[in-house]
């Protein structure tokens, strides 16, 4: 098998998971002072996809959308950031495409996802099994492609065929309670998927709910990190521990003045994974990462809202630095 930070290096990404809509009020508008709203794609697949590739990397998801004009949308803009939409396919019937409606502002935000009968969970064991996985380096996945069937299994037999084919498996947990039938189901669930992957990126309170309590959560991180996998344990405004390999890289944050804290996970994951492609060490990346987080919340929408390489670079050059591990 392709070790885990060579197949990384190759920079071309296959990613199981949902792409979907997102409508978002102008900055500091509560949702029921909103007169217009403005519209995006959004979904944590289809993000990191667009980031992906907005930072110059490659990346075709799989999944599937509605077959009516908000999937049409979903295609058209997938293409537009440059993800390869070759593994996405319609669904008809009274399936539809998830739906973000959020507010552009830090304090009182809300965030609303309508995901009832959602398109994505359609994807199925045909859908993998059509993946060329050989054409790329890694396979990623957010965890809400497990929150229900067919798309559960489908991502597990993904899974297996790209261990299959040599691809280490990254996994960013992104647990979302509103997607699941229980507690205990999701738990079950994305520590198995954690078991079975390579790379596991997630937050205190989601390690924390795999192991069954938040303060239980650091250590979970790390029993994960000494089976050999690259964990990253994030904490917010307190930065992130990440394990590899016996030692442990903390890190801290570029502080920003935030619009709105939506799309930070998904930015930090391109930003993460086209840094170590490009050959920075694993602490450079980590920290383009967290940059790249910053400069999505800092503007509006999810993945219009992700930097490109001149972006970053332009953050990066003109921000005093991160805050101290």
């Amino acid at each position: 098998m392709t070790g885990l930070l060579d197949g990384i290096r190759q920079n071309t990404f296959i990613i199981v998971g949902r792409a979907g809509i997102d409508l978002f009020t102008d900055a500091g508008v509560a949702a029921e002072d909103a007169e217009t709203v403005s519209v995006g794609l959004g979904g944590s697949s289809a993000n990191i996809g667009a980031g992906i590739c907005k930072l110059g990397g490659k990346a075709a998801l799989v999944t599937r959308v509605s077959d009516d004009s908000v999937g049409s949308y979903c295609i058209g803009q997938l293409k537009k950031y440059g993800v390869d939409t070759r593994y996405v396919s319609p669904v008809g019937g009274e399936y539809r495409n998830s739906l973000a409606f959020y507010e552009s502002r830090v304090e009182g935000h809300r965030n609303v996802i309508y995901r009832n009968g959602a398109a994505d969970f359609q994807m199925d064991m045909d859908d993998v099994a059509a993946v060329d996985y050989g054409a790329y380096g890694a396979l990623i996945t957010a965890g809400t492609v497990f929150a229900a069937e067919p798309s559960r299994a489908a991502t597990f037999d993904a899974f297996a065929r790209a261990k299959a084919a040599g691809l280490p498996i990254i996994f960013d947990v992104d647990y979302r309670p509103y997607s699941w039938p229980s507690a205990a189901v999701a738990e079950d669930v994305l520590s198995r998927a954690a078991e079975v992957s390579d790379m596991i990126v997630g937050n205190d309170e989601e390690f924390g709910f795999m192991a069954g309590g938040i303060e239980k959560g650091l250590d979970k991180a790390r029993s994960l990190a000494n089976t050999g996998k690259l964990v990253i344990y994030k904490m917010g405004e307190k930065g992130a521990i990440t394990f590899w390999e016996g030692a442990e890289i903390r890190t801290g944050i570029y502080p920003v003045e935030a619009l709105k804290p939506t799309g930070a996970g998904d930015s930090f994951m391109a930003g993460l994974v086209t840094s170590i492609a490009d050959g920075h060490s694993l602490r450079e990346a980590i920290l383009r990462g967290s940059a790249c987080a910053s400069v999505t919340v800092s503007r509006p929408g999810c993945a219009p809202a992700m930097a490109d390489k001149s972006t970053l670079d332009a953050f990066l050059a003109r921000h005093p630095g991160p805050t101290a591990a």
